[in-house]
């Protein structure tokens, strides 16, 4: 009887058994056990020892499925606190019950509850057109987005889109999706009535947002954007459009709230870019146009700076920003580094220049870059009010070279002083339906800043190099019907001046002369040195947001420019002039938004 009541309950164990190991144990001794009574087991003492040793056994798998369910049990309960929210722990004052090893988590599954819709809405998008300079067009909107996962005490925030852009010009450009301004041909040129075709999905765009708070009043946010505007020397059209990958943004910020002071370190929007609010980066007037160099009349550079910002209560700011430094360089004839001007009135020889050298290390050897002393320097204030944002600033640059004079046999160096004043403003003129934005730069050197790329520099009859003196200045209205359409529309100009000086032959040399036959221009073939004098632009375009849900966003564009390019007059008043087209038709798809 001993042993079929023994087999009985090891039985109901094995089937009640919620671990490996008392499955186990009921299973060697059921082998064990499970065997015809003897007739000669006669010592009650043998058969105590093996009861007592059977309840031992029993009580020890009891035992290890009770740690086993308190091991479950704290596993899940971690679980549920680490999905809480940062704020329900810094409120009450506890501390983080998160174990040091997991340094890597996702962050909490949205756990508030869905309320019920009978028209079925779609999710909020994080798009939002109602701004003057939506983020999700102009940069990739990531301060919107909720962070993907966090590292440590570091959030990571992903944003940006795919692209495919259909893009015509009137010319022929042979150019990608971003629009050279000042290259559109005169009618000498084959390629002036020649219409250009071309899809590009160049402008494909990724970012990512890093972000702590090392304290509550101190942030540090590190943010990198790139695309694929880049071009090795391997890159063609003809089967594979393998464009490569540039670094578009990307820097590092350090903010102390309290006392309301910004760092900036890295490759960012200048701080001549004008801005819709304040002056801390991702907040830039970038008009919402599709081509990727912007329209005539934007000022702006994207380069390597150091920055500091100041602001008193979010309202009223004033910036200090060094930045990397460039020049353009134009001159009536073709004279290269190294090589000798056009000698000046009075003169039987000019002097022999050196302004600028191929690319070294890091650098573009296909490409030169010009002798830059100093950074560009930029100080801008601005006022945000209820009547608008508001800035005004000043631009100081310097330019060098080097000159041999006639019968000299060392080199003299030369510096030259440039820069320009700026303003800027956005303001509301219907609520959040119609905004006006305008934005003027004026000086002597600041064509870098310009899309149309007018030079900064020329040279006079002694080898220095000499500001070209230019106005940069744009206008437009941004109107948001309904929330899912964006319309736009800029005017915009660039115009430089004279910098000439008279040769030794009696012709005119520098930028600016007005003494060449430019008649050829308009001859298809003909020759023509014509220099620009003034681009003025008109832009319209408009955005579609489509639709939009847990999948992400589609947004489509479409956008047409009109430009108007006046060269400088030449011999016997002629004064060439060409016109072009662009249009645009893009499509955008945002997964994170």
């Amino acid at each position: 009887m001993f042993f079929q009541e023994t087999f009985r309950l090891l039985k109901g164990r094995l089937k009640s058994s919620r671990t490996g190991l008392g499955s186990m144990i009921a299973l060697l001794l059921i082998g064990a056990f499970h065997q015809p009574a003897l007739a000669d087991e006669k010592d009650d003492q043998e058969l105590a020892a093996i009861k007592l040793q059977i309840r031992q056994l029993m009580e020890k798998v009891d035992a290890i499925e009770q740690r086993k369910e308190k091991e479950k049990s704290a596993v899940i309960q971690t679980n549920t606190e680490r999905q809480l929210p940062p704020s329900s722990s810094s409120d009450s004052g506890a501390k983080s019950l998160s174990p040091a090893p997991h340094w890597m988590s996702l962050p909490p599954p949205n756990t508030a509850p869905i309320k019920a819709s009978s028209q079925n809405s779609p999710p909020h998008s994080s798009i939002d057109l109602k701004s003057s300079s939506p983020a999700a067009i102009t940069q990739t909107a990531v301060d919107r987005l909720p962070p993907v996962f966090s590292i440590g005490n570091v959030s990571v925030k992903l944003g940006g889109f795919v692209e495919l852009s259909n893009i015509w010009r009137s010319s022929n450009m042979t150019s990608g999706p971003a629009t050279a301004w000042n290259n559109f041909p005169y009618a000498n040129s084959p390629n002036h009535g020649l219409d250009e075709e071309r899809l590009s999905s160049q402008l494909t765009r990724s970012s990512v947002l890093l972000e702590a708070d090392p304290t509550k009043s101190i942030q540090l946010q590190a943010y990198l954007e790139s695309d694929f505007g880049g071009a090795a020397n391997t890159t063609n059209s003809i089967q594979i459009s393998g464009y490569t990958p540039r670094l578009r943004q990307g820097y590092f910020t350090f903010t102390q709230n309290e006392w309301g002071f910004h760092v900036l370190m890295g490759q960012a929007w200048s701080l001549v870019t004008n801005y819709s609010k304040g002056l801390l980066p991702r907040q830039e007037q970038l008009p919402p146009v599709t081509d990727n160099n912007q329209i005539p009349g934007i000022s702006f550079t994207r380069v390597p700076q150091i920055r500091f910002e100041k602001d008193w209560n979010k309202k009223y700011w004033v910036g200090l920003s060094l930045e990397d430094p460039q020049a353009t360089v134009a001159f009536s004839s073709s004279v290269p580094s190294g090589g000798r001007l056009p000698a000046a009135y009075g003169e039987t020889m000019g002097p022999k220049i050196f302004y600028e050298n191929s690319g070294g290390v890091l650098l573009n050897s296909n490409t030169v870059y010009t002798y830059n002393p100093a950074p560009d320097i930029v100080l801008k204030t601005a006022a945000d009010t209820r009547f608008g944002h508001y800035e005004i600033f000043g631009l100081a640059r310097w330019f060098r070279s080097l000159s041999v004079p006639v019968g000299a046999t060392t080199s003299e160096k030369h510096t030259h002083f440039g820069g320009g004043i700026g303003a800027g403003m956005t303001v509301p003129l219907i609520a959040d339906k119609l905004q006006l934005t305008g934005n003027i730069l004026a000086g002597e050197g600041i064509g870098r800043y310009g899309p149309t790329m007018l030079p900064d520099t020329s040279f006079n009859s002694r080898g220095l190099l000499s500001p070209v003196p230019e106005i940069i200045g744009a206008m437009g209205l941004i109107g948001h019907p309904t929330p899912s359409i964006l319309l736009y529309s800029y005017g915009g100009v660039e115009t430089a001046g004279r910098r000439r000086y008279m040769g030794a032959d009696g012709s005119q040399y520098g930028y600016g002369i007005d003494d060449q036959d430019l008649s050829g221009c308009n001859v298809e073939f003909g020759v023509c040195n014509a220099q620009t004098h003034t681009l003025a632009s008109f832009t319209l375009g408009g955005w579609w947001h489509m639709l939009h849900g847990s999948y992400g966003s589609v947004m489509g564009g479409l956008q047409y420019t009109y430009i108007k390019k006046f060269a400088f007059s030449g011999a016997n008043a002629v004064r060439p002039t060409t016109s072009g087209n662009t249009l645009y038709v893009t499509f955008r798809y945002f997964p994170f938004q």
